[in-house]
């Protein structure tokens, strides 16, 4: 048997220091626009539960003010409400034609009022 010596072209067989850095750089840039963005997105999603819970809250109201011509600042009077997890609501202001509540979510960045004499929702998403 004969063995030929093979001749080795260079070859390139990693990445330099320099092309790594580009490429941290770049995700870098990529992760500074995005975080805020994220961050961003999810406290619009808590705000609309809140929403969506004084919403609830407010149907429920008029359904117990339907059935006993008055309202309540009670929640567990509230048939069919369920106050969604993080979200805090409180009813005041109960008159004997109206009431008010408002609604947040602790990771929300945004309180809603209700005002039912006033037409409802009064800071709409």
């Amino acid at each position: 048997m004969c063995f030929k010596p093979q001749l080795r072209s260079p070859a390139r067989s990693a990445f330099t220091l320099i092309e790594l850095l580009v490429v941290v750089a770049i995700i870098g840039i990529l992760a500074a626009i995005a975080i805020p963005q994220f961050s961003a997105y999810r406290a619009q999603g808590f705000n609309g539960r809140a929403a969506s819970d004084l919403r609830n809250l407010a149907s429920a109201e008029e359904a117990y003010f339907a059935a006993n011509a008055a309202y309540t600042s009670n929640l567990s009077n509230l048939t069919g409400f369920v106050q969604s997890p993080g979200v805090s609501v409180t009813v005041g202001g109960i008159t004997a034609t109206s009431f008010t509540a408002s609604a947040s979510h602790s990771s929300g960045d945004k309180t809603y009022n209700w005002d039912s004499a006033n037409g409802g929702l009064q800071n709409a998403p």
